[in-house]
């Protein structure tokens, strides 16, 4: 098969061609054109979350949890104590970071079949004052839960306690409106909705605490401060930027802007969802979640419930046909994943399904 493979995973994800060709020009890190695009890059990413004015946009180098990670280290002070809202594993992983970090973490655990709940997290920090941050998961792709942000906010809010969000996967697909939702930090990357290659996050850091963060990060590398510090004294990045991703990013945000931005991105990864789910029903296969807590951004299917099935030889059949799913993320029963974002749509979404049909006959399902 000569055309790529069609990545069906939460990230990587299928990329246009025009963003892959965007990768083919070699770029100086401190050059003014470069430069130029970073700049760009940071306003446009601004104003898809009608974050101008009232938020800043400090992007840093490596994948996405490295962003998470220099969130926590850059917005809670060395004191700090941090909640962390747990309903999956990337909530686990939050969690995990925030105690590398050196900061007092406390897991508040769910579900991990439904969303995080605001009235409980209302109730513990009424009673649990030392709290200064709370950690959510907007959509919790260990099993795809859509998590409620603007919940979780208010209450946050109320309590006059800082919120950080890792919107990874939902962030250029599902709405974020910062004129309405406050949170403190706001995490995402290249790699996922918006369609780039993966290699950079970006955090949105409120103006409001932006002056607190000075110091408090025991990062040199991972200090959000001092990059945005220096980034607004010179438009450079501090250290070797990963100019072919920065470039390709900005190509994405141009086609992405093109389609309609945000609402035009979440349709298509909802007919995606649509396909996808109707397609595999009519296979035998079910979604773990419940309809009404599933985002259209990653579906976890109960796996077959036969000795013939093992992922790997699934997994194999259905790559031979030009598609990668993904393994499962829940600990206790089988699954897998298949992902709905990415530069693709319906008509790919049906051959995927037609390819799993045939793999199912190569394994004996």
């Amino acid at each position: 098969m000569d055309r790529d493979k069609i990545l069906l995973t939460p990230g990587p994800l299928t990329t246009t061609l025009r963003t892959k060709l965007a990768m083919l020009k070699d770029w100086g890190s401190w050059d003014a054109d470069f430069n130029a695009v970073t700049a760009s890059v940071r306003a446009s990413l601004l104003n898809i979350i009608y974050g101008t004015g009232s938020h800043v946009v400090v992007p840093l180098q490596g994948s996405g949890t490295f962003s998470v990670e220099a969130a926590v280290a850059t917005l809670v002070p060395r004191d700090g104590h941090v909640l962390v809202l747990d309903n999956g594993a990337y909530c686990k992983r939050a969690a995990r970071l925030t105690q590398l970090m050196g900061r007092r973490c406390t897991v508040l655990d769910f579900d991990e079949a439904k969303p995080v709940s605001a009235a409980v997290l209302d109730q513990y920090l009424s009673t649990n004052p030392t709290i200064t941050h709370v950690v959510m998961i907007h959509c919790e792709t260990g099993a795809g839960v859509l998590n409620p942000l603007q919940a979780v906010a208010d209450v946050c809010q109320a309590h006059s306690k800082g919120l950080i969000v890792d919107a990874m996967s939902s962030f250029g697909a599902l709405e974020i409106d910062a004129r309405k939702t406050r949170f403190d930090a706001l995490i995402a990357a290249s790699g996922k909705c918006l369609e780039g290659v993966p290699g950079m996050g970006f955090v949105f850091i409120r103006q409001a605490v932006l002056a607190g963060c000075a110091g408090q990060s025991q990062s040199l590398a991972m200090d959000l401060f001092d990059q945005y510090i220096y980034m607004e004294k010179t438009g450079q990045w501090r250290f070797t930027p990963p100019t072919h991703v920065v470039v390709a990013l900005h190509e994405a945000i141009a086609q992405f802007e093109a389609e309609g931005g945000q609402p035009a991105r979440l349709l298509r990864y909802t007919r995606n969802y649509d396909t996808l789910v109707s397609g595999m029903a009519k296979l035998g296969f079910k979604p773990f979640l419940d309809a009404t807590v599933q985002s259209p951004i990653i579906v976890t299917f109960h796996a077959p419930d036969t000795p013939k099935y093992d992922f790997k030889s699934f997994y194999a059949a259905v790559r031979a046909r030009g598609f990668l799913l993904y393994p499962g993320k829940l600990t206790q029963i089988e699954t897998f994943r298949v992902g709905c974002i990415g530069a693709i749509d319906p008509h790919d979404m049906t051959q995927a399904i037609h390819a799993i049909e045939l793999a199912m006959q190569d394994i004996g399902l």
